[in-house]
């Protein structure tokens, strides 16, 4: 199924039986807490990400399943509010990190959606992929890497002193080194010659550009569900180009210039090809989101992978994104609140005696 020009990682038989299971789930969560009070999901979110994320079809299906969502006055102390059963937060700054840290120590019956300092973790790009890195995932169905890179912290004329000696191979990807919301940290480049590295500003990664056939796979992960949707990225880029280019090339948002394939310039033939581009195997999947998530220590994120071009199993992880656009994933309202639910039937299982 085709949507915002994203592909869903659907299987027929699969995606029948896992139907199945959900409407089992559900009937069963729904008769361990419908005789408990509604769910109530507090949450902390940009005005811009509560708008993409609380669609009305996803409130909608959450009242139906007894689950309110309630905006956190961020003008009022966290503790006097609620009481919430879950908190549910997408907001940077190191005095909310203090305080839903106080507020965790002091409510710790409240899930909060996910803990600051595991956040903190994937916000920085020299400490995101190091945890896929030790990792070292390889089995039968693939092998998940990174690409080889370096961080500058600054000097930017040091640059191409520091590429040679990490032997680096050009056209490298730059990107900021903090991932702190803004539409720039984001944005990346990609610098063709030596000349051009020290015209990159600090802080920032580098990394080895890899042909991946202009293909981006997003892995969303929404505590044990999995969902994967294909997006347009870079262009592989020849040996002639890397001959004929040079300078620094600015991609800003690579993976959401084609966010919609009505609004998209993309030739018919090019959509085609990433339409048809063969998924990463599901058990290598399910096995990377379940290693990350305990060493991540989070239940929200989305993984970007691509598949080196020429290859059918060598796979690099490029970034990783704490509470992505949800909404842009097909079925995205009944995979999250099935989400929440399954979080209070955690609680429920684990601690009766609390639940009743």
């Amino acid at each position: 199924m085709r949507l915002n020009g994203e592909i869903s990682y659907r299987n027929d038989e699969d995606e029948e039986m896992k139907n199945e299971r959900d409407s089992s789930l559900s009937c069963s969560i729904g008769a361990d807490i419908s005789q408990q009070k509604e769910l109530v999901v507090g949450y902390a979110l940009t005005s811009k990400k509560t708008k993409s994320f609380l669609q009305p079809k996803l409130e909608g299906l959450a009242r139906n399943k007894g689950i309110s969502f309630v905006a956190i006055d961020q003008n009022k102390p966290l503790s006097d509010q609620g009481p919430f059963d879950i908190v549910l937060h997408k907001l940077s700054g190191k005095e909310w990190r203090r305080i839903l840290e106080d507020y965790r120590q002091k409510h710790p019956e409240v899930t909060v959606l996910d803990p600051p300092d595991a956040i903190q973790h994937v916000y920085n790009r020299q400490s995101m992929l190091q945890d896929v890195a030790d990792l070292n995932l390889s089995d039968n169905y693939g092998i998940v890497g990174v690409p080889r890179q370096l961080f500058i912290m600054k000097d930017p004329s040091a640059i191409p002193d520091a590429v040679a000696k990490a032997r680096l191979t050009l056209p490298l990807v730059a990107k900021p080194l903090v991932v702190d919301g803004s539409a720039k940290s984001h944005e990346l480049s990609l610098a063709f010659d030596k000349c051009s590295l020290s015209k990159l500003d600090p802080p920032l990664v580098l990394q080895e550009f890899v042909n991946h056939g202009g293909v981006l796979f997003k892995v969303y992960i929404v505590g044990d569900a999995i969902k994967v949707v294909r997006r347009f990225s870079l262009p592989d880029v020849s040996k002639r180009e890397m001959l004929s280019n040079t300078g620094v090339l600015p991609f800003p948002r690579v993976s959401c210039a084609a966010a919609s394939a009505d609004n998209a310039d993309l030739d018919p033939a090019v959509a085609v090809f990433i339409d048809l581009a063969e998924l990463p195997p599901r058990p290598l999947l399910e096995k990377l989101s379940r290693e990350l998530r305990r060493r991540l220590g989070l239940r929200l994120f989305n993984i970007d992978i691509i598949r080196e071009h020429g290859t059918r199993d060598k796979y690099y992880v490029i970034d990783i994104n704490y509470f992505p656009g949800l909404a842009k994933v097909p079925e995205y309202e009944h995979i999250f609140t099935d989400f929440l639910l399954s979080l209070v039937q955690s609680k429920f299982i684990t601690h009766p005696a609390k639940s009743s």
